[in-house]
């Protein structure tokens, strides 16, 4: 019997500032993180909380519109290794979303669009420098689909006023996205760099989100316990970049924008076992020219 080898993953994502793909003004969201290496399969649990303020008026004042939403995720994610150089990772969100307007609050659990990625190994190579030390670099290219799972209500079956594709489990649409991830190691040391680009198609009601870039770099240091646990503090910088949405063929106003954030996090391995967190903070912000801002709780 061929035996197989599976590594369990669960990480943990908190943030103030970036929103789901589909809730806020369309930025934020997306994490890859340094995921452990495994050999065959890997799966497990990811969860993120992001909180905001929408419908800010002029100056930052708040109106009878201002609302205060609240995003939950759980993800179900795996991932596949086809030989030494082909990998295809997989999520399935489940959402737990609120929003507060007023005192009144609305609610929306469920799936959200699923995800499936394959990647590459572009190249990857061992060498010595610096007297002895063991040098690594690993180069990961891939292209993905989103695909339209979640549900997506219009705004002639929602009883408000507000503009219904802030607050959606999915966006309807068939999503393109293209990554790329590098990893240059000295020893424990490591800096991981990655990037992806997302791009959104019109749904069946004529309504498109803005196509996304995401760039990450995170600085690592990997902490080695008698060869079975391992932990590793990182720390870096998030940018993202949303352009407008497009609703029949006109562009939204309050929608797209750009956002830096800081990230501070850890992950640990343990035989088969991962466990991880990310904080992530803004550093600066424009998102939906001012509409949408970042608050705590």
């Amino acid at each position: 019997m061929k035996k197989v080898s599976v590594l369990i993953a669960v990480f943990l994502f908190f943030s103030r500032a970036n929103a789901c793909d589909i809730c806020g003004c369309g930025v934020g969201g997306y994490y890859i993180g340094i995921l452990p290496e495994f050999h065959k399969h890997i799966f497990g649990l990811r969860y993120r909380f992001n909180s905001l303020k929408t419908h800010i008026g002029s100056g930052g004042a708040s109106t009878y519109l201002t609302t205060a939403e609240r995003y939950n995720t759980v993800e179900l994610w795996g991932g596949w290794n086809i030989g030494k150089k082909f990998r295809i990772m997989a999520a399935v969100p489940y959402a737990f979303n609120e929003r507060d307007n007023q005192g009144v609050v609305n609610n929306k659990n469920g799936t959200g669009d699923i995800s499936i990625n394959g990647y590459y190994r572009l190249f990857s190579n061992k060498r010595t420098v610096f007297v002895k030390k063991l040098m690594v670099q690993t180069l990961w290219v891939g292209a993905g689909i989103k695909l339209p799972t979640g549900k997506y209500i219009t705004a002639d079956k929602q009883n408000t006023s507000q503009n219904t594709n802030l607050f959606q489990l999915g966006t309807a649409s068939y999503d393109f996205s293209v990554h790329a991830m590098y990893d240059l190691r000295i020893q424990d040391a490591g800096l991981n760099v990655s990037a992806s680009y997302k791009m959104n198609t019109a749904n069946k009601y004529d309504y498109s989100y803005g196509n996304k870039l995401n760039t990450t770099a995170q600085l690592y240091f990997k902490f080695r316990v008698k060869n079975k646990f391992t932990i590793a503090p990182n720390t870096g910088i998030t940018y993202e970049n949303s352009k407008k949405d497009i609703d029949n063929q006109i562009l939204v106003d309050v929608s797209g924008g750009n956002l830096l954030l800081g990230t501070l996090g850890v992950e640990t391995t343990f035989k088969k076992i991962s466990l991880g967190g990310n904080w992530q903070a803004p550093l600066s912000q424009n998102l939906a020219n001012g509409f949408v801002k970042p608050i705590t709780g």
